[in-house]
């Protein structure tokens, strides 16, 4: 009997302890749960897989947070999260400028560019450029992002779509101006502007500028970077493939050599080898975007009528820059539109 007795207070304990345990898990359900364990509801599973994940796609930023700014400006080109197919594209560790610390370049990098104008006489570039930094820098003067800073750049194109545009006060209003070749600024204030900060010229182009003009040279052969240590220098120079000014007066402490190894990036990760290289325009355009905070565009592609010229001249020949095959002008305007759509650049689109 008591054995027994003892028998149905055991069993009675245990089941005690099972419904106490039953109910606090009860408990636990019906109230907030802990989170760990939750299952995501069908909402949530819902919303994952409606995220595109293709390239070109526009990343949101994390919820409840926004993700860190590389500048002061209200938008900045370096700022992450914006687009994955800039992101994917986007090298900031190549420098644009081409300096005794980049001086050695990459064999593919070398022999693509000395092939886009061959020259049949021989020269060591190292020994070239290790002459042309004696009377030059030879350093870059750009920094790295600047959370406190917004250098604000207006890249100013060639096209005639900025006569009557009025865009010379908005223009000028940038700190840096960079314009290329020609380019001539007097008389065309009102469309063009007045200040320019960098000029971008191959020798045949090249001009005298002004003391606090940057002259920055794109050189496609080892002659042209001769060229420019002889304009400054000795003058011994006056012909590439065709004459070339024999002295250059602008400020040495200012010249800048374009990197080729910058040329090739922005051939194979953007132009994507369409054209048999990219047009001035691009060089200065992706140039920009390596070294300010904000770029806006002005002066690129036809005017409103579909015709190809410069502002300063008469529309003879409005076509010959989409003949040449050369440069690819429309899949050129499609980057630019990307960009724009990236959020990266802001297009100025003139009339």
């Amino acid at each position: 009997m008591r054995c027994s007795l003892r028998t149905w207070v055991l069993l009675g304990s245990l089941a005690l302890l099972f419904l106490t345990s039953l109910l606090f898990s009860l408990s636990l359900r019906g109230g907030g749960g802990l989170p760990y364990l939750d299952p995501p509801s069908w909402e949530e599973a819902r919303r994952v897989k409606l995220v595109p994940s293709y390239a070109g796609s526009h990343r949101l930023g994390p919820r409840g947070g926004a993700l860190p700014k590389t500048c002061a400006c209200h938008r900045c080109v370096g700022d992450p999260g914006v687009s994955d197919w800039f992101n994917e594209n986007y090298n900031p560790d190549i420098s644009p400028v081409w300096t005794q610390n980049n001086i050695q370049l990459p064999a593919d990098v070398y022999y693509w560019w000395v092939m886009l104008q061959p020259q049949f006489k021989p020269h060591s570039i190292q020994h070239v450029l290790s002459q042309l930094f004696q009377v030059i820098p030879g350093n870059s003067p750009y920094g790295s992002w600047d959370p406190g800073r917004c250098q604000r750049c207006a890249v100013v194109g060639n096209s005639g779509n900025l006569r009557g545009s009025g865009y010379g006060h908005a223009i000028d209003g940038h700190g840096f101006i960079m314009r290329m070749n020609l380019a001539p600024t007097v008389g065309y204030e009102d469309d063009a502007g007045s200040r320019t900060t960098h000029h971008f010229m191959y020798p045949e182009s090249a001009r005298n500028l002004a003391t606090n003009v940057s002259f920055v040279l794109v050189p496609f052969k080892t002659l042209d970077l001769l060229w420019i240590t002889s304009a400054l220098s000795t003058g011994q120079i006056r012909f590439t493939y065709a004459p070339v000014k024999q002295f250059l007066r602008v400020d040495k402490d200012k010249v800048q050599i374009y990197n080729p190894a910058f040329f090739k990036y922005i051939h194979d990760r953007w132009t994507r080898h369409h054209g048999r290289y990219p047009s001035t325009g691009m060089l200065v355009l992706f140039f920009a975007l390596h070294v300010c905070d904000e770029v806006n565009v002005f002066g690129f592609g036809a005017d409103s009528r579909g015709n190809w010229h410069h502002y300063w001249e008469q529309n003879r020949y409005s076509g010959e820059f989409r003949k040449t095959g050369v440069h690819d002008a429309d899949f050129e305007a499609h980057i630019i539109d990307s960009l724009a759509k990236a959020g990266k650049i802001t297009v100025f689109p003139g009339k």
